[in-house]
């Protein structure tokens, strides 16, 4: 790969999995290419998504032809692999298990020296990615990259933000070192291990706090567009259902879409892991560049979907009341997200003791930065 004439050892292969992907997927395809060694796309349904796919497993939607358009006219430098069920052996189009199979069906087929997972409605900053590929050039130790995310909702001006969000999912793992003996373990959470069976986690892990001190950030279009909503928590109800791991983190996810997503009937439960407190703030940064056009092209026509009315938001947020609750649980939040972190790092071995007492004091007493 050769960035603006730049030359790296860098290679990436972007891994994406997806369903129903309009309308971001060829948009994130045209994002991802000139960054990409390989693009591998596993296209189709595991048996909690039947309620979105074709009789034999597939997406409803033109995914499967817009994939197709783009390797015969986009796709100059033969960069981009498709992937179906079928492809593996499962002849009636289905992908069996949890996500598990679809990704390491990509990471299987990966020929860069990075592997850099990608959901069809998460995007980058292209000064970021650029960013990225220096780090990785100036520091070959790093073994693997978890990014803090801006999940996006009901439209590209707000964002959402919570508990869950700081406590129990303020990174994201994504970006692992690659070669040929290493190996996707699981999805949930996303674990690769090298060939000594070592999670890249253990070695040098640059974590999500690290690239937020920096501002490189995970854009999550994840919840704008009301079909995208609907399948995803219709989904998220079905797999619920098949769970026997007690109690869920995503309560009434089959109503989700009419009482929280289009009538906002508790502005302080937003997100769709709903079990714990969120909230909704305007976003004033700037957005990559092909969500730009995908907006401009939803603002022209020339991209047909319905876009949530916004002015009960718009309201809710100027509201004292409501910048009231958000400060105060902004500040729990903080408290219970750094104290988390340093927990965790401690049960790994990542800290001594020494570190876990000091910093735990620092935290208790405020002296620590809340981010």
């Amino acid at each position: 790969m050769d960035m603006n004439n730049n030359k790296t050892n860098i290679r990436f292969t972007f891994g994406i999995i997806v369903l129903n992907g309009e309308p971001f997927i060829k948009y994130n395809l045209r994002a991802l290419y000139p960054f990409a060694h390989q693009i591998i796309v596993v296209e189709g349904a595991n048996f909690n998504s039947t309620h979105c796919a074709t009789k034999d497993g597939h997406s409803l939607d033109n995914t499967l032809k817009i994939l197709k358009e783009f390797k015969e006219k986009e796709d100059h430098d033969n960069k981009l692999v498709l992937v179906t069920a079928e492809d593996d052996g499962h002849l009636n189009g289905f992908w069996p298990g949890e996500k598990d199979e679809q990704c390491q069906a990509f990471a299987k087929r990966a020929t860069g020296n990075w592997l850099w997972q990608i959901d069809i409605d998460e995007f980058y900053l292209e000064t970021d990615m650029k960013r990225i590929i220096r780090m990785l050039d100036e520091d070959p130790s790093i073994a693997t990259i978890s990014f803090p995310e801006i999940p996006f909702w009901g439209s590209f001006d707000y964002r959402c933000d919570g508990i869950f969000l700081r406590y129990r999912y303020s990174e994201v793992h994504r970006l692992f070192r690659w070669r040929p003996e290493y190996k996707y373990l699981t999805h949930r959470p996303v674990t690769v291990i090298n060939e000594e069976g070592v999670d890249l986690r253990e070695k040098n892990w640059m974590r999500a706090e690290d690239m937020r001190k920096q501002g490189v950030y995970l854009y999550h279009y994840y919840c704008i567009f009301q079909n995208q909503v609907s399948s995803k928590m219709i989904y998220y109800h079905n797999r619920v259902k098949g769970a026997s791991n007690g109690k869920s983190i995503i309560i009434d996810s089959d109503k989700y879409l009419d009482r929280t997503f289009l009538k906002l009937k508790d502005p302080f439960h937003v997100h769709t892991v709903n079990a714990f407190p969120s909230w909704l703030e305007r976003f004033k940064g700037n957005h990559p560049q092909q969500i730009k056009a995908l907006k401009n092209d939803i603002e022209e026509g020339t991209v047909k979907i319905s876009m949530r009315n916004m002015d009960d938001v718009d309201a809710l947020v100027k509201s004292m009341r409501y910048r009231i609750g958000v400060k105060c649980y902004k500040i729990w939040g903080n408290y219970i997200s750094q104290l988390n972190w340093i927990s965790r790092d401690f049960i790994k071995g990542r800290i001594g003791v020494l570190k876990f007492v000091s910093s735990f004091f620092y935290v208790v007493i405020g002296k620590k930065q809340l981010f």
